[in-house]
């Protein structure tokens, strides 16, 4: 097994909140690598992270953080509000909470957001398994009286 930097998880936890769940599309930047998606970026050197994703209904993205220009972690995810959900005021109210419950992450597990969170009548639950070299989840956003509205699976590590 590849050890893992000892400062990894701390930069994670930086990128994260300096990029989608702190600044949505704010931080993407204007014109990503692959045409059609959005492209979110935050440099620490010697890290630099990158999260790019296409879709917003349903989406399919990858982070990576590379250190001295050479990629070492990866994660990728898809997942989003469930195919019923077609109203604009719940689909926005949605991300907004998946924001606050991202910002929330931890360097115990800088996956995605905490294990669980709630606020505004929603509840966010995140499952995960394995460390930071080697990991799988799955998130779900459900309303308070259960009803299920997003849900999003994950997966990575360390590249070796």
């Amino acid at each position: 097994m590849s050890s893992v930097p000892h400062d990894l998880a701390a930069f994670l936890v930086e990128a994260k909140r300096r990029t989608y769940a702190g600044l949505d599309d704010d931080a993407t930047i204007a014109v990503p690598l692959l045409a059609g998606s959005k492209q979110l970026e935050h440099r620490a050197p010697p890290y630099a992270y990158r999260d790019i994703y296409f879709g917003m209904g349903f989406f399919v993205g990858q982070e990576t953080v590379s250190r001295d220009d050479r990629i070492i972690w990866s994660m990728s995810y898809s997942g989003g509000a469930r195919a019923e959900i077609r109203d604009r005021d719940t689909f926005l109210a949605i991300y907004k909470f998946l924001r606050q419950a991202l910002l929330a992450v931890n360097a115990d597990e800088p996956y995605r957001g905490p294990r669980r969170f709630e606020q505004s009548g929603m509840i966010y639950r995140n499952e995960v398994e394995g460390a930071l070299d080697c990991f799988h989840g799955a998130e779900t956003i459900a309303r308070d009286d259960g009803a299920p509205l997003y849900e999003l699976r994950y997966g990575g590590g360390l590249l070796r």
